[in-house]
């Protein structure tokens, strides 16, 4: 088959968990295609170690700054014509030829609508609607993306493919070098991600903040590492010590700062997939997350739930992993295990072979 793929997103100089998926992604079914021709379209230049080189790899720059995918890329589709079109974010464009499949990360626009700007939310509304309906096969990073496409699109299960991405181990740095940098104490819990309502960020630190009435002779802080995003609310922690905010934290140094932590809390509202509980399981830290939307998935037994509305049980969890360090061991060791089934290798399998029975349809 002749396979196009939308490799836009692997160029983007700040990456989020959209474009680490494609980028992982696309470079694990390179690695394990033997028999398509795979054509990849970029709006930048890649650079030439982006990709490792293949004769069944081809790669066009259609540069544009916006509207590029029902534009530039629609356009080369129209004269390419593939058998299949990839596209491994929500938006396929509005008109082309063929076959297709599209991933579709999450419904977080849907489930928490205050939380998104008008704009981006009804364009992600519009784009995703189009696509499921438009796509032979729609690929979801959980059973619990899989069950909002049904509740809110009336997307047929049939229709759905979950393909778990691959969570790598993060780069391992030195802990105590990664604490200097970021002015960090020995003792720490630790939050990844962007710092916005959707993860929960005025609970979590409204539970740091009774587990340290708790803990008054324990000087542990809370760490709050990520960029801040939409609706970012300076009065999430105001008035409470021990917080830091680090803003966006250098990949290099995010092992390490797992590494280092005395869990992840990680008591988000909602996530199709939430990359940072494997990466910490990964780097041999305890988990308290939610038990809510697919982090069950993830977590399996090897994780502490909290209901993510209850900042009594948000503490809670966090007293208990702070004063038990047994408890601690063992959620690292099963965590570690944990991490390891979520492979991009398998990842790439699966919709190496949605692919193909698309293209077979």
């Amino acid at each position: 088959m002749r396979i196009a793929i939308d490799a836009s997103r692997t160029t983007v100089p700040r990456v989020t968990g959209t474009e680490h998926y494609a980028l992982q992604l696309i470079r694990s079914l390179i690695r394990l295609n033997s028999e398509h021709t795979l054509t990849l379209y970029f709006r930048d230049e890649p650079t030439n170690a982006l990709f490792a080189s293949s004769p069944l790899v081809h790669m066009r720059v259609l540069p544009q700054r916006r509207l590029w995918t029902h534009t530039r890329f629609a356009s080369a589709l129209q004269r390419d014509k593939p058998d299949v079109t990839f596209v491994p974010a929500h938006a396929l464009p509005l008109v082309f030829p063929g076959r297709a499949v599209v991933t579709v990360h999450d419904l977080g626009f849907r489930r928490f609508p205050a939380a998104h700007p008008w704009y981006p939310r009804l364009y992600l509304d519009l784009s995703t609607r189009a696509s499921v309906r438009r796509a032979d096969l729609v690929l979801v990073d959980s059973h619990a993306t899989g069950d909002d496409l049904e509740r809110f699109y009336d997307l047929p299960r049939a229709k759905m493919r979950v393909v778990y991405p691959g969570v790598d181990p993060p780069e391992m740095g030195d802990p105590a070098a990664v604490r200097r940098k970021y002015g960090l104490p020995d003792r720490y819990f630790l939050f990844v991600g962007t710092l916005q309502p959707r993860k929960n960020i005025a609970r979590l630190v409204q539970a740091f903040a009774l587990w340290k009435a708790a803990h008054p002779g324990d000087d542990a802080a809370l760490v709050l590492a990520g960029g801040k995003g939409w609706l970012h609310d300076e009065a999430w922690t105001a008035g409470v010590e021990g917080v830091i905010l680090p803003g966006y934290v250098d990949e290099a140094d995010k092992g390490a700062l797992y590494a280092g932590a005395l869990a992840l809390v990680f008591p988000s509202l909602y996530e199709g997939f939430g990359f940072p509980v494997l990466e910490a399981m990964h780097s041999g830290t305890a988990v308290i997350c939610s038990g809510t939307s697919s982090l069950p998935e993830l977590g399996g037994s090897a994780a502490l739930y909290v209901d993510p509305l209850d900042v009594d049980s948000i503490a809670a969890a966090m007293g208990r992993l702070s004063d038990d360090e047994a408890l601690r061991q063992s959620l690292r060791a099963s965590g570690y295990q944990q991490a390891l089934a979520f492979t991009w290798r398998a990842a790439a399998q699966a919709t190496m072979a949605a692919l193909e029975e698309a293209g077979q349809r």
